[in-house]
């Protein structure tokens, strides 16, 4: 049994060894992955640290599919780490597609942020997000929720009050379906400046690829440029943008090439 648990925690250590070392890595020598769970962990590791942005390491999905050519692995193993509790999966308001992978425990740290936050300004009865996060994220593990579900959750903590759904909506925890008041996204607090950049920056990168004569740049100066509008390094966004198909790579004798997809 414990040549068991070694070999385990030596397969442990050498992923986390891995990860370390390709923190460094340029994005040519690790654009792939064979497993979804590594991928994630690298990139998670790989987050761009962001000035006066209080928000824990997020993964797209898209960049997920950039990462790992099969596709439908990728959506078998989220779906699968999903239900264990390992992530969590957030719908974005950036594109019809656009969904945003948190691990749970960056998730749970965020929700926390935000609720020191509110108590050091004295904000409405917080005992609610101990409900949220013992009772709802504990047990429903889809990225949305019905009203009354969401009350009879967090009822299995105490007494609700409409003042309490307004206060985890308030603190972004939740957000309002448009197409239907009585649903709700489940949202990751602070995310308000990543979505612009993320927007922005698409805009920006997809621009200046169509101005250069052939559409394409060697991927490791690309890598190097800075972005004018986004606060995301360049990294997270050729990952975005290749997973989503409006950029593609090819192998030529000098490296990696990036071009824009033709429409």
């Amino acid at each position: 049994m414990n040549n068991i648990t070694d070999s385990s925690n030596s397969k442990k250590r050498r992923r986390d060894e891995e990860i370390e070392d390709e923190e460094a890595v340029s994005l040519e020598d690790n654009l792939t992955f064979s497993d979804t769970l590594v991928a994630l962990r690298v990139m998670r590791s790989q987050f761009p640290r962001i000035d006066k942005v209080s928000i824990q390491p997020l993964i797209l999905q898209s960049q997920i599919y950039s990462s790992v050519n099969d596709r439908t692995q990728v959506d078998r193993e989220l779906e699968s780490l999903r239900r264990e509790k390992v992530l969590r999966v957030f719908k974005l308001n950036t594109g019809q597609d656009d969904h945003a992978i948190m691990f749970l425990g960056d998730y749970l740290n965020q929700i926390e942020r935000v609720e020191k936050r509110m108590e050091e300004k004295k904000q409405g009865d917080l005992e609610v997000f101990k409900w949220f996060k013992t009772s709802v994220i504990d047990s429903k593990l889809e990225p949305s929720i019905g009203h009354q579900e969401l009350c009879e959750l967090l009822a299995l903590g105490g007494k609700v009050k409409d003042g309490h759904i307004s206060l985890l909506i308030n603190a972004g925890v939740l957000t309002r379906q448009l197409i239907d008041p009585d649903m709700y996204w489940f949202a990751v607090p602070n995310i308000g400046s990543i979505l612009k950049g993320l927007s922005q920056g698409r805009k920006e990168l997809l621009s200046f690829l169509n101005r250069r004569r052939y559409k394409e740049m060697m991927l490791a100066p690309l890598e190097k440029k800075q972005l004018r509008l986004s606060p995301l390094d360049m990294r997270f966004h050729l990952r975005d943008l290749i997973g989503s198909g409006h950029l593609k790579t090819f192998h030529t004798p000098t490296g990696l090439v990036v071009r824009v997809s033709k429409d």
